[in-house]
């Protein structure tokens, strides 16, 4: 998802816009809808999910937002200060976490479960505004006002986490990271990256998964998760020149697909295998699966017309389906529904997250990023 999302500004970019890797996001914002869908049967189990590595869409996110920001902004920096920075990325962002924690907000008593969401049903309303109100500036709240029982630092609308650590990462950036020679960069990209590996090899669970609590251990998996991809992304901007493949769109948006849908590697008693996939997966392909990206064009009308259509809707559906998982995945639960009895019902809150990601988009975002751009820029 993170924002991991769409970096350069519709309204004021003037360099070659990479439509392929806005397709790319799409795929891989529709791919963790369908992994969170099918979350809901594997009972916390992650050797059963299929689309089994869908997880690491955020980590691809972080991936292609640091690519993108070295590109739209490191050659900036002479006639654009902190404060149009920290503006550009405000207003690019943070419109659909508000509307994101909206929907969640709506939702929230709609997925009320004796089973797996026990404090909605004791959550007063209040308790439950006052949350949303935090939600609206992303400030990650202690799991002492937890309202749902998850431990979400964003309990209304989980994958706004990830967003938490993308604008940690828009501001080491623009504080310290950007004057970083390539050089010394590297040297931080080789230690994040090993921090990385250790990581993933020596999880309990064999995988990467985890960064959306405020407690120690969660925060460290959420910043080891952010570090190497966002700035390997960002080092691969200035010491990659891309090329001219073909086809570049069908087969990046193949390999990222691959990458996310492999099954679970090792089974249980090999775990140290599946985190090492994972680790060697962020590492290596992510930035591969980049590269192929912004070395294709895009030729057709149909072409250009569906990457742009999976660009538009990547970041509003990743930031708003959520809710609609949180509905999806109580019914699961409280009426012990099999795949083959609910997955049609899957397939329906798949459309519902691409319809409202776009109108959301069509009809809040641009707006009022437009209004925002003219009134604050």
């Amino acid at each position: 998802m993170n924002s991991n999302l769409k970096q350069v500004s519709v309204f004021s970019d003037s360099k070659k816009h990479y439509e392929i890797l806005d397709g790319l996001r799409g795929v891989a914002a529709i791919i963790v809808v369908m992994f969170h869908l099918l979350e809901a049967f594997t009972g916390g189990n992650h050797l059963v999910q299929i689309i089994n590595h869908g997880y690491l869409a955020v980590d691809f996110f972080f991936v292609l937002s640091g690519f993108v920001i070295g590109y739209a902004y490191d050659d900036r920096w002479g006639k654009m200060t902190l404060k149009d920075f920290f503006k550009r990325r405000l207003i690019r962002l943070h419109p659909m976490i508000v509307f994101g924690t909206v929907v969640g907000a709506i939702c929230f008593y709609f997925s009320a479960s004796p089973t797996l969401f026990p404090k909605i049903s004791e959550t007063p309303v209040w308790e439950m505004l006052l949350v949303m109100v935090i939600g609206f500036t992303l400030i990650p709240i202690p799991k002492s006002m937890d309202i749902r029982g998850w431990d979400e630092m964003h309990p209304l609308d989980g994958p706004a986490w990830s967003l938490f650590f993308e604008y940690i990462a828009n501001i080491l950036y623009a504080l310290f990271v950007r004057k970083f020679s390539n050089k010394l960069l590297a040297v931080f990209v080789f230690l994040f990256g090993c921090l990385l590996i250790h990581l993933a090899v020596t999880s309990p669970q064999g995988d990467v998964i985890g960064g959306w609590s405020l407690d120690g251990k969660q925060l460290y998996i959420g910043f080891t998760r952010l570090l190497y991809p966002f700035f390997a992304g960002l080092l691969l901007s200035r010491l990659v020149k891309p090329g001219s493949i073909k086809n570049a769109f069908l087969w990046s948006s193949l390999l990222v697909t691959a990458i996310l849908a492999i099954p679970r590697i090792g089974g249980s008693e090999h775990l140290w295998m599946n985190g090492l996939y994972d680790s060697l997966s962020i590492i290596f392909l992510f930035p591969l699966v980049v590269y192929i990206g912004a070395s294709g064009e895009i030729y057709s009308k149909v072409g250009a017309r569906l990457c742009k259509f999976l660009g538009d809707i990547s970041y509003p559906i990743y930031i708003t389906h959520y809710p609609l998982i949180y509905i999806y995945t109580a019914w699961v639960v409280d009426t012990k529904a099999s795949l083959k009895d609910a997955w049609i019902h899957g397939v329906v809150v798949l459309i519902a997250s691409i319809v409202l990601a776009h109108f959301s988009m069509k009809l809040y975002d641009v707006p009022v990023r437009k209004w925002l751009v003219k009134k604050f820029m």
